[in-house]
């Protein structure tokens, strides 16, 4: 039975003997439920002893146990425990996550990283290990595994930046290799998969998650073409894969003959190739601060980050240096000849800015050479992807649609809520110029009819079904959902399945919109998500009109396309739920439509292609639904125009609850049907006519109100 034992100087827990400051150790026997928390002074680790352990450092919350360690022996030759713990039971601390959770991505710096590193390779004799950061806490029930395999270094910190957001839905593990370590390629294979296969045995139905950097992606591969039968999730970070094409290998020599007092440059000169120090000191910089303040704390960082580069020399020396750069030739050599074998899922983050390894190029041949393979590119990034400014690893999982709890994603109990950092993210880069331009006003309807600025009509709690009118191109959507997260309501969007396939996916896709749409929680429009989400109480966000109404033609503008089945109403009622219906305007003031569907068919090779991707791509609705459901996906042609506001009203709520009748008559659901659809309509007309009194309707009057006024501070509009 493999073991996992770990050792912790604030906040991480640590695998060194030789310190001596207060550190506490958490000890987990590989596939099993025990697990336990002790401090520096109860142990014996690699046959050097600390006594009289404080239990106040000695508790653990696990899986509802709390766990208190009077003795404990590690031996150093295998980290097995040798002691008994004595357990009490506790109410169970794993919660779920809210909307807008404290995800901590920003908090950690590269500076965190070299600072720590510094402790962790004090040698101490003993051979690789896992060990789990205290910072990731406990994640939420039934979480998978995640087992972190690093690059070069070998400390096993390259996850520092997102320890506490993973940390909420994975049980993270993290190799080191110590450095003076020699084990070779095929023993650290072995390693992993002893631990992988354990893991396995412990919850056979639950996936494992191995992420690889650089070194560990190679690592990675070799544990999944020898283990094809295991549900693996590999998520590769520039992995070296792709050594024998890389700037390192005729490196090779040079150190070998290079004189001990000038190998001190080389890792320092390494720290440039292997990432961006300037994007590694962008780290926790807020982009919403004025321009002065950020130049301010970017020099702040480089100053302090720059010296410690220089630390490299001692993470790794010039003889560890040789030997990981022989190690990687193996490891190159090892997973490329294995490549046919691997059946696991596979995500590679490929690095547009690699000046060690041809990364971009290497993410091409793997996915034509993986049978299950995504990219990313990140075209400003350099090697070390994952200790650079950007998005974090978690938001990559979730909007590449591979995070799940067990052998099929589920978009319902799969779902993580969007964090406080992805909201950010989210409204300052990737929806931040429409929501911006179009500073949407919104309105509601309370319970007595009357119409108010913002949400307070909106029902609270769930199941809410909210139905409306789709804008051209959707435009719509980024400023609703982030409308409505700022009062902490995550809505579901029911997306056409195109948006979950990867038909267009190609090894230079970037991390795009459709990707966020994920990350907020969009799903595919079926009748058994729509079922689940109701049926778990969320907020739901229908469009009847669906592509049809989103890809209308010239003319149709405010026009709504819906079928004529009644294919809401009855889901709704059968879980109670509240119906919502609301009208959105302003498409007509951002663009104007130039070429429509009938248009584009009159182009040759645009119909072709048309037909060809609507042809291979799913359809949400059989044909029975008419030309709803036969809508071929297109981009229009647009002509964009000085942005004008987007308004949205939400109509008064209709209660479905008690109402058991609406399940039997169809007459009597057909009423209630076009009964909302009436309503999206009249909130329609009612945006139409009051924007007219809008005075900062034109963008160019709400940047003279910034300019007097706070630049954040909210636009007024009409009065209700």
């Amino acid at each position: 039975m493999a073991s996992v034992f770990s050792f912790q100087l604030s906040p991480y827990f640590l695998t060194n003997s030789v310190i001596k400051g207060q550190f506490r150790v958490r000890v987990q026997n590989v596939g099993s439920r025990e697990s336990k928390v002790l401090s520096s002074d109860s142990i014996v680790v690699n046959k050097t002893s600390f006594i009289d352990q404080k239990k106040k450092n000695g508790v653990l919350y696990d899986g509802g146990t709390v766990v208190e360690e009077e003795r404990a022996l590690i031996n150093g030759e295998n980290g097995r425990l040798g002691s008994v713990a004595q357990n009490k039971r506790m109410k169970d601390v794993s919660k779920d996550l809210e909307a807008l959770w404290d995800d901590g991505y920003g908090t950690k710096t590269v500076k965190d990283y070299l600072d720590v590193a510094k402790e962790m390779i004090r040698p101490d004799g003993g051979p690789p290990r896992w060990f789990c950061p205290l910072e990731c806490g406990q994640p939420r029930k039934n979480s998978p595994t995640l087992l972190f395999l690093p690059g070069m270094d070998g400390v096993g910190l390259g996850l520092i930046l997102h320890h506490k957001a993973l940390g909420k839905v994975f049980e993270v593990w993290c190799l080191h290799i110590p450095v003076y370590d020699r084990t070779p390629f095929e023993g650290l294979v072995k390693f992993v998969e002893e631990t992988v296969r354990t893991k396995h045995a412990a919850s056979p139905n639950r996936p494992i998650y191995l992420v690889g950097d650089s070194f560990g992606g190679c690592l990675a591969l070799a544990v999944a073409a020898r283990n094809p039968k295991i549900d693996l999730v590999l998520i590769l970070a520039n992995p070296a894969t792709s050594f024998g094409r890389s700037q390192l290998q005729p490196l090779l020599p040079i150190l070998e003959a290079l004189p001990d007092g000038l190998h001190d440059t080389v890792p320092y000169l390494l720290s440039f190739v292997m990432g961006d120090p300037l994007k590694m000191a962008t780290i926790g910089i807020e982009n919403r601060l004025p321009p002065k303040s950020k130049i301010e704390q970017l020099s702040g960082n480089l100053t302090a980050l720059l010296p410690l580069l220089s630390g490299l020399a001692d993470i790794i020396p010039k003889e560890t240096l040789l030997w990981k750069l022989k190690l990687l030739n193996s490891a190159a050599a090892y997973a490329n000849s294995r490549l046919h074998a691997v059946k696991a899922e596979v995500l590679v983050l490929a690095s547009g800015k690699d000046y060690m390894l041809p990364s971009a190029d290497e993410a091409k041949r793997l996915k034509s050479s993986l049978q299950n393979c995504n990219v990313r590119l990140f075209k400003d990034h350099g090697h070390t992807i994952l200790l650079e400014v950007g998005i974090s690893l978690l938001t990559i999982i979730k909007g590449t649609s591979k995070y799940r709890c067990s052998r099929r994603l589920d978009f319902v109990s799969d779902f993580v809520p969007p964090s406080m950092s992805e909201f950010k993210y989210a409204s300052d880069e990737a929806f931040g110029f429409i929501c911006v331009a179009t500073a949407a006003a919104m309105f509601s309807t309370l319970d007595d009819g009357r119409i108010v600025k913002g949400l307070a009509g909106v029902p609270k709690e769930g199941p809410v079904l909210f139905v409306g009118y789709h804008m051209l191109m959707g435009f719509e959507l980024s400023p609703l959902v982030e409308g409505f997260l700022r009062e902490k309501i995550v809505v579901r969007g029911l997306a056409h399945p195109v948006l979950f396939t990867d038909s267009q996916e190609t090894s230079t896709s970037e991390f795009s919109l459709q990707d966020w749409l994920k990350v907020m929680g969009a799903v595919p429009v079926t009748a058994s998500n729509i079922f689940r989400l109701l049926s778990t109480k969320s907020h739901v966000l229908l469009y009847p009109g669906g592509a049809r109404e989103a890809l209308h033609y010239k003319g149709e503008e405010y026009k709504l396309c819906w079928p004529k089945q009644q294919e809401f109403v009855r889901m709704a009622a059968r879980f109670g739920a509240t119906i919502v219906p609301f009208g959105t305007v302003g498409e007509d003031d951002i663009a104007e439509l130039a070429l429509d569907y009938n248009d584009l068919k009159q182009i040759p090779l645009v119909n072709d292609f048309i037909r060809e991707m609507s042809r291979n791509g799913p359809r949400p609705r059989d044909e029975s639904a008419g030309e709803v459901a036969s809508q071929d996906i297109f981009i229009p042609g647009l002509l964009p125009k000085v942005p004008g506001r987007f308004y949205y009203l939400f109509g008064k709520p209709i209660e479905t609850k008690g109402k058991e009748e609406l399940l039997k008559d169809k007459n009597y659901a057909n009423e209630l049907y076009l009964q909302v659809k009436s309503d999206v309509e009249h909130n329609i007309d009612y945006l139409l006519k009051k924007r007219e009194e809008d005075p900062y309707r034109s963008v160019i009057d709400r940047t003279l109100y910034h300019a007097i006024y706070h630049p954040r501070q909210e636009v007024p509009s009409f009065d209700p």
